[in-house]
């Protein structure tokens, strides 16, 4: 078969990426490690096609260091037995692992060491969070390189190198044609080099037009799109659109989310925003979004827009507050802005001066619970929605 356009365009050196402009450039980490030649193990996640594997390999092919490539899952624990002996050979060696997060036990004791003593650079690669999916042995020895979306732009720049045109030789498109591939491609480079070559293909005069890309995208919705929004934005739309308390908008939004397909992403957003902007305004709104959360797993699409809906206008409509999160957060920044004194001796484990208040008359007496140093410190203030006027005066009779 013949080579894919999106491998004959893969990079050869950092100034060939896409993107990633916070790490590579003019005094950004990567370019400077590689300037100064020298490589740490790391951990690049982000979604997919946006540079990750290019990365990895540009690196060891500009510092010119020899690697092996694994698949956390496909390669078994003799695969990475050969690794380590050819790194022993070599004294020292770079492992490109593609989705790490599922990196077993076995694999993790065997590579620990090696991690632990330099013999191996670990460049780990992942579409998953690593702070909730990557087993904390591995990623405290690693440094955590976040890969930021690709824009339109940094599409439709790629799209239109000049490398490109000298192998889709006098490709016909316009800048509308450009645009669609890239909604459609949902930033993901790697499908948008994919689609551009199967539309390239597909015509008999390599003139891409509107019409072309209909028959090979086969979603008619991206070419509604002529904003460009980016999925992300319409997450955001969503929130926003609840937050304003505007249930026309936030079901017009829904209906563009559904459309895409992914219900997961919703719903991990309904579960941030209930009690992000709801809060403690509106308690009983919590169940309710893990119950529509619930339903719409269990139907699917088309069915599952029915709870989605049903939720989404509740939560538009439900009285807001992010007094929840404007607490935790302002604790946050204490503890990692200054030192904030240690536990109170009674609060220890086992320590006998504790006053347990379900001894005491309504379960209450009152003893310090915050360290010294900031122990008439508030973090909860209440809003003036009718649930936390209750949580209020409760807290106001505590004092008395």
């Amino acid at each position: 078969m013949n080579e894919l356009l999106a491998d004959k365009l893969r990079p050869t050196k950092l100034t060939d990426i896409v993107g990633q402009t916070h790490l590579i450039g003019e005094n950004k980490i990567l370019t400077n490690w590689v300037n100064n030649n020298k490589l740490f193990s790391i951990i690049l996640y982000g979604k997919p096609g946006i540079g990750k594997t290019s990365i990895a390999v540009t690196l060891v092919n500009e510092l010119n260091v020899k690697y092996r490539m694994l698949n956390a899952v496909i390669n078994n624990k003799k695969d990475f037995d050969t690794v380590i002996e050819e790194a022993k050979m070599y004294g020292g060696l770079v492992l490109i692992m593609d989705e790490i997060h599922r990196l077993n036990k076995d694999k993790q004791d065997l590579l620990l060491p090696y991690l632990e003593n330099g013999l191996i650079v670990l460049i780990g690669m992942t579409t998953s969070n690593p702070y909730h999916s990557i087993n904390p042995a591995i990623r405290s020895r690693c440094q955590l390189l976040e890969l930021h979306d690709l824009t339109s732009e940094d599409i439709i720049s790629a799209l239109k190198s000049d490398k490109i045109k000298s192998i889709l030789t006098d490709i016909n498109i316009d800048e509308e044609c450009f645009k669609i591939i890239a909604n459609a491609s949902g930033y993901d480079l790697r499908h948008a080099y994919n689609l551009l070559e199967i539309a390239y293909f597909t015509t008999n005069d390599k003139h891409i037009t509107k019409d072309v890309l209909k028959n090979v995208i086969q979603k008619n919705n991206v070419f509604h799109d002529k904003d460009g929004d980016g999925y992300y934005n319409l997450l955001s739309a969503l929130q926003k659109s609840i937050r304003g308390s505007d249930p026309h908008a936030s079901v017009y939004y829904l209906a563009r989310l559904i459309i895409g397909g992914d219900i997961e992403a919703i719903c991990r957003r309904l579960s941030v925003i209930v009690y992000e902007d709801i809060g403690l305004a509106n308690p009983s709104m919590g169940p309710k979004v893990d119950a529509a959360i619930n339903c719409a797993l269990r139907l699917g699409l088309p069915e599952a827009r029915i709870p989605l809906s049903a939720v989404v206008i509740e939560l538009a409509l439900s009285p807001k507050s992010n007094s929840a999160e404007s607490a935790v957060d302002m604790a946050l920044n204490d503890i990692e802005s200054r030192n904030t004194g240690d536990i109170p001796n009674h609060l220890h484990n086992g320590n006998p001066e504790y006053k347990y208040p379900h001894d005491y008359p309504n379960s209450y007496v009152k003893q310090q619970y915050l360290p010294d140093k900031i122990k008439n410190k508030t973090y909860y203030h209440p809003k003036s929605n009718k649930n936390e006027k209750i949580l209020k005066s409760i807290m106001e009779n505590l004092k008395k």
